[in-house]
């Protein structure tokens, strides 16, 4: 996701407001790679949580506390006993670096007033907490990296610190005017980095080096300059009207203008502070964050924040509940997909097995026809032509010699009947298996949508009612908190999508009256939507929106178009003992429509 150096920046920016000047009450590390900082500043408390992880490195402010180990690490013993009451004087990013520098100035053994730094690096697997002297010289560090491990830079007690110029990355503030990069922003660079920093500033040597680069355009970008993800690249390119996949050293003057002016604007917004922290949906699913607006998910539903803090902590938040969500319902996706690809195994065999039987009919009119001419055929006979009085045609009929005229219709009828009986048993097995596969395939769907603990309750009680699972011993049916989402149309109609069969059937038959419209995606497995009339008409608006849920909420939300059956909830039906979900309905109206519901207004619990 998009953690670069403008969200950095941003964080920055956001702890400069709010902890300047403050003083470290509270030193934890809750997690081996994690630090949890509370700090008191004009009268209120803040707690800043710094991590290292690997796969996840964060820093942002939060409510939340977290419970720390009885004895606490001897990182977090040393950062107590030198910062202990520290004064926080300067939060720093050097550059547009993914690197944030506290600044600390407190009292040592003796009394006297000592300066530290605490560097936060948030690079992916090259995190670290780095706790420095006024020097620059590495006094510990949260992870220690040898010699062995890195051959770029060791991070060990009473080596210098600098950061690393491992990529011939410039600064990109420095095509800003107002950009004034001072020493303490840059501390630690090496002399590679600040001078590459100065050799591209202006317009000129910017189109210069783009035209050297036989890359996308986007990949120049964010491959040139610190700061820029991918998906920020791909902004600047989106913002210009250039296609971000267009080699960069084709792109003409008059673009290269373009772009140019573009990237230095959003710069622009970095050095000044207008910052617009949002999360981006698809659906009810987060699918990236930013500081900075993303036109380029213009058809995305953006939700905005005051804090970036708040961005970070909801995001991944909402992304660890969906994994969290996803790796527990791994078991039950299993059983659903072997029982699937199980029954469509055997469609597939009967379907074969039908089409064997099409050749019955045959066998019924070579048994009529030498009932009708077999006076004709001579012993030993290994065919007959006959007159196929159905079609008027000649036909050949393949006998056996050993057996009478009589003994071979008899044997041809006797063919018949089999393929007849095996016919009509299979035409029913093919129907059962047939909704057992769309009832499979129903609980799939409702899998993927699952987006809490309590969804995934009523998928594992249907699975256990279906056969699938065995309930464990004495184990009481789970109680059920699930409910279904709920959205407000534009003309302000209450709109219910189904999460799960038992949902459906709910909503359906329980919870809509006669009068309210149901929707539902055409021969695919998908959820019933339900949209309360109150007695009055539904505008267009109002269908369209509901034909999007259903569209949305189904096994074809991928198409372009999807078909959508709606028809009045009276004239929906449910079969005697059919499966969860399954109804019958005949006189419907249809639409074919997208899966765009980031204009519709969700309604939370």
């Amino acid at each position: 996701m998009a953690f670069d150096g403008i969200t950095i920046a941003n964080i920055v920016s956001e702890l400069r407001q709010t902890l300047s000047g403050g003083r470290i009450y509270k030193i934890a590390q809750p997690e081996s790679d994690e630090l949890l900082l509370t700090i008191k500043n004009n009268g209120s408390q803040y707690r800043l949580l710094l991590s290292a992880d690997a796969s996840l490195p964060l820093v942002y402010l939060t409510q939340t506390n977290k419970p720390s180990p009885l004895t606490a690490p001897g990182f977090c013993m040393l950062l107590r006993k030198h910062l202990q009451n520290a004064r926080i004087l300067t939060i720093a990013q050097p550059g547009l670096e993914r690197i944030i520098h506290l600044e600390l100035e407190h009292l040592n053994e003796l009394g006297d007033l000592c300066r530290k730094k605490l560097i936060i690096e948030v690079m992916g697997k090259h995190s670290n907490i780095i706790f420095c002297d006024d020097k620059n010289m590495i006094i510990d560090s949260i992870k220690h990296i040898s010699g062995m491990v890195s051959s770029v830079r060791e991070v060990l007690p009473g080596r210098d610190y600098f950061i690393p110029q491992t990529q011939n990355k410039w600064n990109p503030l420095r095509f800003c005017p107002q950009y004034e990069e001072t020493t303490d922003s840059i501390a630690g660079s090496s002399p590679t980095t600040v001078e590459a920093d100065r050799s591209l500033l202006t317009y000129v040597n910017f189109c210069e080096h783009m035209r050297t680069q036989p890359m996308a355009v986007y990949k120049a970008l964010y491959t040139s300059y610190t700061g820029l993800s991918p998906i920020m690249a791909q902004e600047i390119c989106y913002r210009s009207g250039i296609d971000a996949d267009l080699p960069a050293n084709v792109l003409e003057e008059t673009v290269l203008h373009r772009l140019y002016d573009t990237f230095a604007g959003m710069l622009q917004q970095v050095i000044t502070g207008i910052f617009t922290p949002s999360i981006f949906y698809e659906g009810l699913v987060p699918i990236e964050f930013a500081s900075l607006p993303l036109t380029l998910y213009a058809d995305k539903t953006v939700k905005t924040y005051s804090s970036i803090s708040a961005v970070l902590e909801q995001y991944y938040a909402e992304r660890s509940m969906i994994t969290r969500i996803r790796q527990k319902s791994v078991d039950l996706r299993k059983i659903v997909q072997t029982a699937l690809e199980r029954n469509v195994k055997k469609y597939d065999l009967q379907i074969k097995q039908i089409q064997d039987t099409e050749k019955k009919d045959k066998y019924k009119i070579y048994g009529e026809l030498i009932n009708t001419y077999g006076y004709n055929i001579t012993p030993e006979s290994k065919s007959m032509e006959a007159l196929n009085y159905y079609t008027n045609e000649m036909i050949t009929i393949p006998l056996d010699p050993t057996l009478t005229p009589q003994e071979n219709a008899q044997k041809y009828f006797e063919k018949y009947g089999k393929l007849k009986r095996t016919y009509e048993a299979l035409s029913e097995l093919t129907v059962q298996v047939k909704q057992e596969i769309e009832h499979l395939e129903s609980i799939l769907a409702a899998l993927d949508i699952a987006m809490q603990e309590e969804d995934l309750v009523q998928i594992k009680e249907e699975l256990i009612e279906s056969g699938y699972i065995r309930r464990k011993g004495s184990t009481k049916k789970a109680k059920v908190t699930s409910r279904p989402f709920h959205y407000i149309s534009s003309d302000g109609f209450h709109m219910y999508v189904g999460k799960n069969n038992f949902q459906n059937d709910e909503l359906t038959f329980k919870f809509a009256t006669g009068n309210d419209w149901w929707f539902h995606a055409k021969k695919k497995a998908g959820s019933h939507v339900i949209v309360k009339t109150e007695g009055q008409e539904l505008p267009d608006r109002t269908f369209e929106e509901a034909a999007r849920l259903a569209a949305y909420y189904s096994k074809g939300r991928d198409q372009a178009k999807v078909e959508i059956d709606y028809i009045q909830k009276k004239h929906v039906k449910k079969p005697a003992g059919s499966k969860p979900g399954f109804v019958v309905y005949y006189t419907n109206y249809s639409m074919a429509i997208d899966s765009d519901i980031s204009s519709i207004r969700h309604v939370d619990k």
